[in-house]
């Protein structure tokens, strides 16, 4: 069974992930795996490197600002580039490369997981001062994400 519900942004759980505090807006236990849903404010430095997914559909809807997709290739050179506008939804498909950076300052996105097992990895990284993805490839390999190339050039 399904619980219909509505949370407004600041009601989420707050998590650190890395250098930045990320809402959990939606939980994956909430939705019975079906789905997780995070609100971060982003920042250009926190580009995560070109990778895949193999478990999961990764969606996303920009906010505010304005945030660049490099999506389908292994190299970060060779993607097709989309800039994406507020309001903009984005859908990345399991097994496609992907990244994606903000061209503003910040930029505030939801970033949606079905299912959403994936966010037990985001909650585990706990605070760091700033992004050190590889060293923790092990631990995303458990859940199914594989790093390609680094992440783009602010």
């Amino acid at each position: 069974m399904s619980i219909a519900f509505v949370r407004n942004p600041g009601e989420g759980t707050l998590y650190h992930y890395y250098d930045s505090v990320q809402e959990q807006v939606v939980s994956n236990a909430e939705t019975q795996g079906v789905v997780s849903v995070v609100r971060l404010t982003m920042r250009q430095a926190d580009a995560p490197p070109l990778h895949t997914h193999s478990r999961e559909d990764e969606s996303w809807v920009v906010l505010s600002g304005r945030v660049r997709f490099w999506v389908g290739s292994a190299l970060l050179d060779e993607c097709d580039v989309h800039d994406a506008e507020p309001g903009a939804y984005v859908f990345g498909p399991r097994l496609v490369p992907h990244t994606f950076q903000p061209l503003t300052t910040t930029a505030d996105v939801l970033v949606i997981n079905n299912p959403g097992a994936i966010e037990g990895y985001f909650r585990s990284i706990g605070s760091a001062d700033a992004r050190h993805d590889t060293d923790h490839a092990d631990m995303l390999a458990q859940y199914g994400l594989t790093l390609l190339d680094g992440p783009p050039n602010a």
